[in-house]
């Protein structure tokens, strides 16, 4: 190649860059037929790489909710990583409903590594801590916000499409003073703020929003709020349940259900045929290798479902009728309950089920400190995954993740899903078989 053609061959990417570069910096309404073409990668994200991807949920989303909502944003940092390095930033732990104890510090700003194995989540995808994330910032700033809504006006017909729009309901203020955006950020509110905000209308799974952070962003660190308005690309397909297997609980809360199984339930990993292997990737369990301790597992959820699924949530004398026909049927005299039940609650279930061994994990204060509330009940999810048989809540998703769980160790389906019907009920519909796909 000649001078003169590597001179041209020069100008002509300079104008390529210059021409991009301001299109995607200009601020200029959202079209939503942006470019999605996997050739045209911006140079500005090999300067500025990796990129940072954070996100949140809606405050009043339950744990389990939060963990669904991570599995959609990993799959969507996956394929940002097909074109560009991504890193996924994940967001600390705190105000959540069902974590109501009073007793055992603030429940607040906890990381993931309290409750997940981080290594394993890294096999997946790349994932920090936001601790991690604050401490390689030069500053607590996110350089673009963008919070994700529905459309104002509904719709009629179902179709993926995203627009720049009037926020509609906008949790953030503007600082005149810096000109920086503040609100809520994991709790760290004085610390964090963002350079920009605006506000996005969409209706899609999680992996439309790929082209919109590739092209139409050029901020080191992106965050998008309200992450749950995004749906899964392919709910319970292999790349699905390769994210959920990458999601295993924290060893030290693993360790803590174990113990609790030996000591009570006689439940080992080796009787029950429930080893795991050390990397997720080299597991790989046909339906009946597992076959569980020698107890059945009840998921009775109350608090507020006894109020918003009345006709879902049977009485305490119902449960335990069925329980009890549970125990004959599988020649069982051990139960383990895990319910959000108070105490009066449980004990007057207790009392129904006074012919039988009746379990219910209550962590130590040393426990309650470490972990706090949201540990608890991943151990309970724990220990009902390796029952011999478990039984939940409906529309539960408490439920759904232990059903996971077991589907993941390789239980049989008919041993999994499986909920406690109401006593009005005239045909007790049983969940909707999720069984895992490998790729």
């Amino acid at each position: 190649m000649d001078l003169k053609t590597i001179y041209l061959t020069l100008l002509v990417f300079n104008q390529l860059f210059y021409l991009l570069n301001a299109h995607v910096s200009s601020g200029e309404d959202y079209d939503s037929s942006f470019s999605s073409d996997k050739n045209l990668k911006l140079v500005v994200d090999s300067a500025k790489s990796p990129r940072y991807l954070l996100y949140e949920v809606n405050p009043g989303e339950g744990f389990n909710l939060r963990r669904d909502v991570y599995m959609r944003v990993a799959v969507l940092v996956k394929a940002l990583n097909e074109v560009s390095p991504w890193i996924l930033v994940l967001p600390p732990w705190s105000h959540i409903y069902h974590w109501k104890s009073r007793d055992i510090g603030s429940q607040e700003k906890m990381p993931w590594s309290t409750f997940f194995d981080i290594a394993s989540l890294r096999r997946f995808v790349p994932v920090m801590e936001f601790d991690e994330f604050l401490k390689i910032s030069k500053e607590p700033i996110i350089d673009e916000l963008y919070y994700l809504q529905h459309y104002k006006e509904g719709w009629e017909t179902w179709e993926e499409k995203m627009d720049k729009r009037p926020c509609i309901n906008n949790p953030y203020f503007l600082d005149e003073a810096s000109k920086l955006w503040h609100g809520w950020f994991f709790g760290y509110d004085e610390k964090v703020a963002a350079r920009t905000l605006e506000c996005v209308s969409v209706m899609g799974h999680a992996t439309y929003l790929k082209p919109f952070l590739l092209y139409n962003t050029t901020g080191r660190s992106v965050m998008i709020d309200r992450a749950e308005t995004v749906l899964h690309d392919r709910y319970g397909d292999a790349l699905f349940w390769q994210v959920r297997r990458s999601m295993r609980f924290s060893k030290h809360l693993r360790d803590i259900g174990d113990v609790f199984r030996m000591d009570y339930l006689n439940s080992t990993d080796e009787q029950d045929l429930t080893r795991l292997e050390e990397n997720w990737m080299d597991m790989k369990r046909k339906h009946g290798d597992a076959i569980g301790g020698p107890y059945l597992a009840v998921h009775l959820r109350r608090a507020d479902f006894v109020l918003v699924r009345e006709k879902d949530v049977p009485s305490l004398k119902h449960a335990a009728t069925q329980i009890i026909k549970l125990l004959n049927d599988l020649a069982l005299s051990k139960v383990f309950i895990a319910t959000d039940a108070p105490v009066q609650e449980y004990n007057e279930l207790k009392g129904y089920l006074k012919d039988y061994q009746v379990y219910r994990y209550q962590p130590s204060m040393e426990n309650r400190l470490k972990y706090k509330d949201g540990g608890a009940a991943i151990v309970d999810q724990w220990i009902c995954a390796h029952a011999r048989y478990f039984i939940g809540t409906k529309e539960s998703t408490f439920s759904f993740r232990i059903q996971d769980e077991r589907e993941i160790l390789g239980f049989k389906p008919e041993t999994t899903f499986n909920r406690l019907c109401h006593e009005n009920d005239k045909v007790c519909e049983q969940p909707s078989k999720w069984m895992i796909q490998y790729p």
